[in-house]
């Protein structure tokens, strides 16, 4: 049972990640990959959300499968987060590739401490 809230999870995480990246990336025109920062910043946003709604007791251990591991693990991206900052410093836009790495660690675990506090807020 658990490995098919998982797939089901996954099956909505995988496509809104391809359709997420591909509309915030035409809206910007540079090289620095919007889309993939945004997916996996909103991943890091529903997880801290998800991980605090669990530990009040608000959420169970099967959503946490479900939108934890399911659709944020195939939402989120981090070999492509690794590949694009690697293209980029390999293109020579190694500005681009640093603030990719710091970008996206601050805003990602800004949103997961967001998320947790808004779940303690919500359901404590």
């Amino acid at each position: 049972m658990n490995w098919l809230l998982v797939i089901c999870g996954a099956v909505v995480g995988a496509p809104m990640r391809y359709l997420t990246d591909r509309a915030v990336q035409k809206r910007h025109d540079t090289v620095f990959p919007w889309g993939t920062f945004t997916v996996n910043v909103v991943g890091c946003l529903i997880l801290g959300l998800l991980s605090g709604a669990v530990a009040t007791g608000a959420a169970s251990s099967h959503v946490q499968l479900l939108l934890g591991t399911g659709l944020c693990g195939a939402l989120t991206t981090y070999s492509t987060f690794s590949y694009e900052t690697l293209r980029l410093a390999e293109d020579g836009a190694r500005f681009f590739a640093a603030a990719n790495v710091v970008a996206s660690v601050v805003a990602g675990l800004g949103a997961a401490f967001v998320g947790v506090s808004c779940a303690e807020a919500l359901w404590a």
